[in-house]
């Protein structure tokens, strides 16, 4: 069964910070490439950043320089760490699988998500 609880979204001003944390579970874990995601209203979802297994990182031209994805192979998390945020930075995240050579790999299953607001 596919675990996906992702927290730390919020309202925050432009140029503001926050992180996201995603717990998943080990099948959706191990071994693989994971993602943060995030769809606007109206919009399509979108891959904002990834991360192999190895440590490897990949971001959106959109938030290159102000995002950064880490993980604890450990404890099945993924976090996203986001920078000087700008209102179109507006949208409910999520984590999930991603494809390091693909942004337009989407799975299945997703969880809540968790919103983040950028008043300006």
């Amino acid at each position: 069964q596919v675990q996906l609880v992702e927290s730390g979204g919020g309202l925050v001003q432009a140029g503001g910070s926050l992180t996201l944390s995603c717990v998943a579970s080990r099948t959706i874990f191990s071994r693989n490439t994971m993602g943060w995601y995030r769809q606007a209203p109206g919009k399509q979802r979108e891959l904002v950043a990834a991360i192999t297994s190895g440590g490897r990182t990949k971001y959106a031209d959109s938030v290159k320089g102000r995002f950064t994805i880490s993980r604890d192979n450990v404890k099945n998390m993924v976090f996203l760490g986001m920078n000087s945020l700008k209102p179109e930075d507006t949208a409910v995240y999520y984590c999930n699988a991603a494809s390091y050579d693909s942004s337009t790999y989407f799975p299945l299953s997703w969880g809540q998500g968790t919103q983040v607001t950028v008043s300006s």
